[in-house]
C-alpha cells in the first residue's frame, strides 16, 4: 500500500460516495460529486466495498481507483475571476 499513496493523500478520507435505491453509487471528492457509477459495475463496487469496509485506506483506494484519473490540474476555481 506504501507505494500507491506515497503522499498518505487516501488517509485523509478525500473521497465518500453513497447508494440510492435505485443501485447507484455516487463518488464524491471532497464533497463535490464526481462521477456517478450504474448498473453491474455499481453492484461490484458495493460489493468490493463491503469486502474491504473495515479498512478505511482500502475503501479509498478502490474510489480513487474507479473515478480514475480525474484531476488534471485545469479544473475551474469556482468564486475566482481574473482581474483585468
Amino acid at each position: 500500500m506504501s507505494e500507491i499513496d506515497k503522499r498518505n493523500r487516501l488517509s485523509e478520507e478525500p473521497f465518500t460516495y453513497q447508494t440510492t435505491k435505485k443501485g447507484t453509487v455516487a463518488i464524491y471528492y471532497k464533497g463535490k460529486q464526481i462521477k456517478i457509477i450504474k448498473d453491474s459495475e455499481a453492484e461490484r463496487l458495493i460489493a468490493r466495498i463491503k469486502q474491504v469496509e473495515d479498512n478505511l485506506i482500502e475503501v479509498q483506494l478502490l474510489l480513487a481507483k474507479i473515478t480514475g484519473n480525474f484531476k488534471r490540474g485545469n479544473e475551474k476555481k469556482i468564486g475566482k475571476r481574473k482581474r483585468k
